[in-house]
């Protein structure tokens, strides 16, 4: 297993975790159209955790590259959301504006790596 693939699954493992301990921020991301907030929070919460896991052993770690690649794509619009929610807040403080903006091009790089731990061998 590679060293990005370890940075990986404990990025989604301690990202997982919190969205059971702290729902909340997570809710606020969600895209607004999107019903059940605090539901879709816990699944992906479930997801992450799960492909974390799955990425750590050599017999999963395809599923769980392809599970890993397929949430980060599914979750850009809510970092999108996060983005235009700190540019628009008058509360949020320059530094995270900017870590929100900076986060959205290094979601890219996650996503190859997820993807290339789903084309591993095992």
């Amino acid at each position: 297993m590679t060293r990005e693939v370890k940075v990986l699954a404990g990025i989604l493992g301690a990202a997982g975790v919190l969205h059971f301990v702290k729902p909340g921020p997570y809710e606020q991301i969600v895209p607004k159209p999107l019903p059940y907030k605090r539901e879709l929070v816990y699944a992906s919460g479930v997801v992450e955790v799960a492909s974390a896991a799955m990425l750590m052993r050599p017999a999963t770690r395809p599923l769980g590259g392809r599970l890993a690649t397929l949430l980060l794509v599914a979750v850009f619009p809510a970092n999108v959301q996060m983005t235009i929610s700190a540019m628009q807040s008058s509360k949020a403080p320059w530094w995270f504006t900017a870590g929100t903006v900076l986060r959205l091009p290094l979601q890219l790089p996650l996503i190859r790596i997820a993807a290339r731990a789903a084309r591993s061998k095992g």
